[in-house]
């Protein structure tokens, strides 16, 4: 036989292909399909079922493509799956989606350990939350895995514009991402900036332990609670609001991580504290703060000792002697202003007298 005259032949449908044709006949249980030259398509049984709502819709003369899920079955029929076909046509944009770098607004529908599951199209997708934006990022110090999920669930309802950067029909895997596309490498962008560097950014988040600032776009950055002030800082959340501008300086660039300092911008108040003060003076201190290991006394902004509860012998006698708010005379029994460590002894008049 002529070669062309058999490159000229259709090869005829298998199992899993897409096909099309219109629609030559329904009755109460069957769609009857047009498949030139191959003969007639059929949607039947169990396909029918699952697929009633769409063959409602459907009119005698439409074209309709479907899957092949069996050949050579009733009658000869070649049988086809609306179903099944639509689930590759779902695949297919999911995959041009990810070419074009479309951007979805959807629902968040449900969240675990890991991340955000959200529905599109019909298919259940995952958010890792390594994905998500900065202000998204459930922020816990200690990595609590049952505390991020807490945080995670918050967002649950919620509408964020994504991206799809997977999709694995085979293994039915559908991966989101909050992150800008279009962002530049992480190591490219952190590459920019050098140690000691001086920069304003944008409060993102505020948290126990600290404040995040945007230093731009895909770029944040750490200002633990201890690089906020020189003076005593119990909650960053009282002292910032999200969006607020902070100037900020970078002292430490480690694994693409960056940690800012606030403080450090500002007169180190216990390079003046060396000129006035030594080991054994007595200074008035307000007290500033109880902890397990005693009291934190204030002898000016930004300097502070520990009275230790060893003096009094417990808590409770502790806050017998000195009461919070209130001034009392200290004696310096540690005084290292380099480390910004201090400690003091109360001096203790009533004992005197």
């Amino acid at each position: 036989m002529d070669e062309k005259l058999l490159e000229s032949i259709p090869t005829p449908p298998s199992i899993d292909d897409l096909v099309e044709g219109p629609v030559i006949s329904i009755d109460k249980g069957a769609v009857y399909i047009d498949l030139p030259p191959f003969g007639t398509g059929i949607i039947y049984g169990r396909e029918f079922i699952y697929t009633r709502d769409i063959i409602k819709k459907i009119n005698v003369g439409d074209t309709v493509a479907g899957k092949v899920v069996g050949i050579g079955g009733k009658d000869g029929y070649i049988e086809i799956s609306l179903r099944e076909a639509r689930q590759a046509i779902i695949w297919s944009e999911a995959e041009e989606a990810i070419r074009e770098k479309r951007v979805f607004e959807l629902a968040i529908i449900d969240a675990n350990k890991g991340g955000l599951i959200i529905n599109w199209q019909g298919l259940t997708g995952f958010l890792p939350a390594s994905q998500l934006k900065p202000e998204h990022y459930p922020r816990i110090s200690d990595g609590d895995k049952d505390k991020i999920l807490d945080e995670l669930k918050k967002l649950i309802g919620e509408k964020l514009s994504v991206t799809i950067i997977g999709a694995s029909p085979k293994e039915g895997k559908l991966i989101f991402s909050e992150k800008n596309p279009e962002t530049k490498d992480k190591e490219n962008i952190v590459a920019r900036y050098a140690l000691g560097d001086e920069l304003t950014g944008e409060v993102t988040g505020l948290v126990d332990f600290g404040i995040f600032i945007k230093l731009e776009e895909g770029l944040e950055g750490l200002v633990h609670i201890s690089e906020i002030d020189w003076g005593l800082v119990e909650n960053p959340k009282a002292m910032f609001k999200i969006g607020e501008k902070v100037r900020v300086k970078i002292i430490e660039i480690k694994d693409d991580k960056i940690s800012l300092s606030i403080k450090a911008l500002k007169e180190n108040p216990w390079r003046e504290a060396e000129k006035k003060y030594k080991k054994d003076s007595v200074v008035e201190g307000v007290i500033i703060k109880f902890n397990k290991h005693g009291a934190l006394a204030s002898i000016e902004e930004g300097v502070a000792g520990l009275v230790h509860i060893s003096e009094f012998g417990s808590e409770e006698k502790l806050r017998e002697k000195l009461e919070m708010g209130k001034t009392y005379p200290f004696k310096i029994t540690l005084f290292d202003p380099k480390e910004q460590k201090m400690a003091l002894s109360f001096v203790d008049k009533s004992k005197k007298e």
